[in-house]
């Protein structure tokens, strides 16, 4: 098989979007219409990391990738940038963003200079705070600016509490995090007894937003988390599955408590 470089690859997109011998679909393709695929092939990189199928990451990666490549041939189209821009932006930003490595901002410079995570930190969020306010028109941004509402929900809720805990806004320690869930959760009653539908999506949200700032204190990635507990919750259930399917009975012929049963010998193996 050949061996093709990135450059072979922004040449290939520039034909399948050629108006006269181009693909059909891609030539039919816009930024909008693209994001659904950019935002699926970047859940497809997670899960096969998760599953450490390195060989199917390989091929994951090479489908992101291609995501951004079309975005540039698009950019390029419309005048608006092209991938030498999108790598040239992006160096500019990296160097930028780790004086402690590049203390003279070129690529050649180098740094003896040690520093603390915490301190390399403080120094990032700083230098994008810096960014932040340069983007806008007054130079005085605010705090929540430019967190993406198209994140998943988790992810952003984390984003917002980081953003927020970096002007002193956020609670002390876990403990007081955990006191407000608890009050979360009977305001959740309280909703459910008024039978409001509406009050209890809210209370709900609180409750959930109150539980990402506990995984948040305790240094856990709320969107790991519950991607974890989704592929226990999985194997545990397909162990109940066999065993119903191995009775030959239908599901309707257990109880709950049978089912039950079954979910505890799946812990119990590990599962």
């Amino acid at each position: 098989m050949a061996d093709y470089t990135i450059d072979d690859l922004i040449y290939l997109m520039s034909r399948l979007r050629d108006p006269e011998t181009g693909c059909p679909w891609d030539l039919k393709q816009s930024f909008s219409s693209i994001v659904p695929h950019t935002l699926e092939e970047a859940y497809e990189v997670a899960d096969a990391i998760e599953q450490a199928d390195w060989s199917h990451l390989n091929d994951e990666l090479g489908d992101l990738l291609f995501q951004v490549i079309f975005y540039a041939q698009l950019g390029k189209e419309e005048q608006l940038f092209d991938f030498s821009t999108i790598v040239s932006n992006l160096v500019s930003k990296l160097i930028r963003r780790h004086p402690h490595v590049f203390p003279d901002g070129t690529l050649q410079s180098s740094s003896d200079q040690e520093l603390s995570d915490e301190q390399i930190k403080k120094n990032w969020e700083a230098i994008k705070q810096q960014e932040r306010d340069a983007k806008g028109e007054t130079g005085d941004s605010k705090v929540l600016d430019d967190v993406p509402k198209a994140l998943p929900a988790l992810s952003r809720a984390a984003k917002l509490q980081k953003r927020a805990a970096q002007v002193g806004f956020d609670w002390s320690n876990a403990e007081d995090v955990l006191d407000q869930i608890e009050e979360e959760l009977q305001e959740v009653r309280e909703a459910i007894r008024s039978g409001n539908k509406a009050a209890v999506l809210d209370e709900m949200g609180d409750m959930i937003f109150a539980q990402v700032n506990l995984a948040r204190h305790l240094g856990v990635n709320p969107e790991d988390a519950v991607r974890s507990t989704n592929s226990k919750f999985e194997r545990r259930f397909g162990y109940i599955e066999e065993q119903v399917r191995a009775s030959g009975k239908e599901w309707q012929a257990f109880t709950l408590e049978e089912l039950d049963a079954y979910w505890d010998e799946a812990k119990r193996e590990g599962l």
